[in-house]
């Protein structure tokens, strides 16, 4: 569910929600860590948070901090440490917008 404000951004623009929810066809780097060739941004964020949750790798001390390994190095340019605040714009350096 999305907070409101996202809600209404989305509801007010519908080429934001295109840009979430239009299949990409992904790097290899990216093919390996979801498994697929194709994914939205908003399936890789929802796919990267559900692999931080199942490997434990917030830190256990800071919530909000997210604790890299090897494989989430490789798509997160290679930081030890990130902050959950830093996710969703780390991600979408992957998803560059394509020209009309």
């Amino acid at each position: 569910m999305l907070p409101p404000l996202a809600r209404k951004a989305i509801t007010d623009d519908p080429k934001k929600l295109a840009n979430l929810i239009d299949l990409v066809n992904l790097p290899s780097t990216l093919r390996e860590f979801v498994g697929q060739s194709q994914i939205s941004r908003l399936g890789f964020f929802n796919s990267v948070w559900f692999y931080i949750k199942t490997n434990n790798l917030q830190d256990p001390n800071n919530k909000n901090m997210v604790n890299c390994d090897e494989k989430l190095k490789m798509i997160l340019l290679g930081k030890p440490r990130i902050e959950l605040a830093e996710l969703p714009m780390l991600i979408k350096l992957h998803f560059p917008k394509e020209p009309k």
